[in-house]
């Protein structure tokens, strides 16, 4: 698939009247109150957020189940929604050297069953046919790894998924894609790293650099949201770890 932007990073392919809805949300009247989503936060995420805001980009940690990517979704629907981006792109790695192009269907159809959490919270958070339409239009896009070098993305919302299985260059790509009026959050968990060799991974080395990139965050999220025994399961499955790297050593 061939990918040609104009100068504002859209994507030209698209329908016409895709691209008309993509580029005048910021001109649109903004709304007077706050924006009600139908899952609210609670007030380790609300910090969450705070910082988000505050960040060009956020490095957001958690174990599975800390509500990393609901977080994402909901800053990035808030975002568009009071007109401070102009479209949602998702990027999330399926840790298969991002060769999909012997799947069947379009690029959505495509990546479907990886961008399932990723929609699945959208759809959570709002009305169901609105992000659907948000999908048909363009406004939320979807873009794999591979499609995104030599893009830029221009007063768009960027959340990168599952950022523990990309790798260090993969991430140094994906990172130069900002562009003026965006914001980025990469969502990540160490111990859900899927590559074969861990290493490969570029997450811990971009955590890194932390401290030593100005507008660049991490917060860690701690307060399971799924069931009490999510947590107990994945102590045990920790301390496992933990003892097999001390009989490597």
């Amino acid at each position: 698939m061939k990918i040609i932007e104009d100068e504002n990073g859209i994507d030209i392919a698209q329908p016409k009247a895709a691209r008309h809805k993509i580029g005048n949300n910021k001109t649109k009247r903004k709304p007077k109150n706050p924006i009600k989503f139908d899952v609210q936060l609670n007030e380790e995420q609300k910090q969450a957020k705070d910082l988000i805001l505050k960040n060009a980009i956020t490095i957001l940690t958690g174990k599975a189940g800390s509500g990393k990517t609901l977080l994402a979704c909901q800053c990035a629907l808030d975002e568009y929604f009071t007109r401070q981006v102009e479209r949602i792109v998702i990027v999330r790695s399926t840790v298969s050297k991002e060769d999909i192009g012997y799947l069947p269907g379009d690029l959505y159809e495509k990546m479907e069953p990886w961008m399932q959490p990723i929609i699945g919270n959208m759809h959570l958070l709002t009305k169901k046919d609105k992000v659907d339409t948000m999908l048909k239009d363009g406004v939320i896009s979807i873009v794999p790894i591979a499609f995104m070098r030599g893009r830029t993305f221009v007063d768009s919302f960027i959340i990168v998924d599952e950022a523990q299985n990309v790798t260090d260059e993969q991430l140094e790509m994906i990172l130069s894609r900002l562009g003026k009026g965006s914001r980025m959050i990469l969502c990540g968990d160490e111990n859900q790293n899927d590559f074969k060799r861990k290493t490969d991974s570029g997450f811990n080395e971009l955590i890194e650099m932390v401290n030593s990139v100005p507008e660049l965050g991490m917060y860690q999220l701690q307060k399971n949201h799924r069931h009490s025994v999510v947590d107990a399961i994945l102590s045990e499955y920790h301390k496992k770890r933990l003892a097999k790297e001390q009989l490597k050593t």
